[in-house]
């Protein structure tokens, strides 16, 4: 028998949020706070009103942060200023077109954690379908079913989101003609959702699957089938409630693959699409600024240190979860 003292640090373990809790709270909410200020819009010279991320001062490009202005920068800025002219935040610098580094960091960390949520949400909901059906039904549909995410598995999912992307830019220049930014960023985001969320889903059918094999054959679901009830019955009074713990476990541990899968089909230039930012967009932004010469770090060390983050204190916070609800891993 395991010593009294063993059980309470391991109730102790298991309780709470956790490090990788707080810290995608924490996270998260900075965020949240910060995304009025970044997509709130501001009036330029002209009366041109653009949101604050996507504002430029070409005469303030590449400014460094503020705690690295020396004497010749401070004047600069001076300048512009004296001239009534837009003046970008300088708390992380600007990008080349001299847009405020802190106001896009901020939308792109909210644009990519939103999609990369969205994106688990579908992937779970399709793979706790598919995987269901495939053990319910059984036999050829379970086959047909299974051999199918199989297959799936076996091609590259850069190369199924490199397709989609192209497939669909093609046939929105064929259908829809001369399009606007706005409606061009949102066929992107969706399609960014619709091939992550694509291939999100083969791991939780296969989890699922595996659960309602061994579930099916409980004594509780042959009484149910004995009482009358029928297959929806059975799968949302007895077979959901037991599936809810081991899916939200692995749902969770899908997010952070979602957020990476984004950041790196953006970094490519596949996904989301300059002028609209992204962590992965920001850090492809930034690459080229890192030389010999004169690095330009603050283009590419926050949206890389976010990434870094986000996806430290979601796996941090999914194995938590799963500890709390899969009974699998109690113990």
């Amino acid at each position: 028998m395991k010593p009294a003292v063993d059980t309470t640090l391991r109730a102790r373990a298991r309780s709470g949020l956790g490090a990788g809790g707080w810290m995608l709270l924490v996270l998260i909410g900075l965020v949240v706070a910060a995304s009025p200020w970044a997509f709130g819009r501001i009036e330029l010279p002209g009366g041109v009103r653009q949101p604050r991320w996507a504002a430029q001062s070409l005469q303030l490009s590449l400014l460094p942060p503020r705690w690295q202005w020396d004497a010749a920068t401070a004047e600069r800025v001076d300048r512009i200023r004296a001239t009534g002219a837009h003046e970008p935040g300088a708390m992380l610098g600007t990008d080349r077109v001299g847009r405020d580094m802190m106001a896009r960091l901020v939308a792109g960390s909210m644009i990519s954690l939103t999609l990369g949520l969205a994106s688990a949400l579908v992937a779970t909901a399709i793979g706790v379908l598919w995987g269901t059906s495939a053990a319910w039904w059984g036999g050829r549909a379970d086959g047909v079913l299974m051999r199918t995410v199989d297959v799936l598995y076996a091609l590259p999912s850069i190369l199924l989101a490199t397709l989609l992307g192209v497939a669909v830019d093609g046939l929105v220049d064929r259908w829809l003609g001369d399009v606007s930014p706005a409606a061009r960023q949102g066929i992107n985001l969706l399609t960014m959702l619709v091939a992550i969320a694509g291939v999100g889903w083969l791991t939780m059918s296969r989890v699922v699957r595996g659960q309602v094999l061994s579930l099916r054959e409980r004594a509780f679901v042959e009484a149910a089938r004995a009482a009358g009830a029928g297959g929806g019955r059975i799968f949302l009074r007895h077979l959901l409630p037991n599936l809810a713990g081991p899916v939200a476990a692995y749902a969770a541990l899908t997010v952070p693959a979602a957020i990476l899968s984004e950041s790196f089909l953006s970094f490519l230039g596949i996904g989301i699409r300059d002028p609209l930012p992204s962590l992965g967009n920001l850090a492809a932004a930034g690459l080229p600024e890192l030389n010999l010469v004169k690095g330009r770090w603050w283009l590419l060390v926050p949206p890389c240190a976010v990434v870094a983050a986000a996806l430290l204190a979601l796996n941090f916070a999914a194995d938590r979860l799963r500890d709390r609800l899969d009974p699998a891993s109690a113990g």
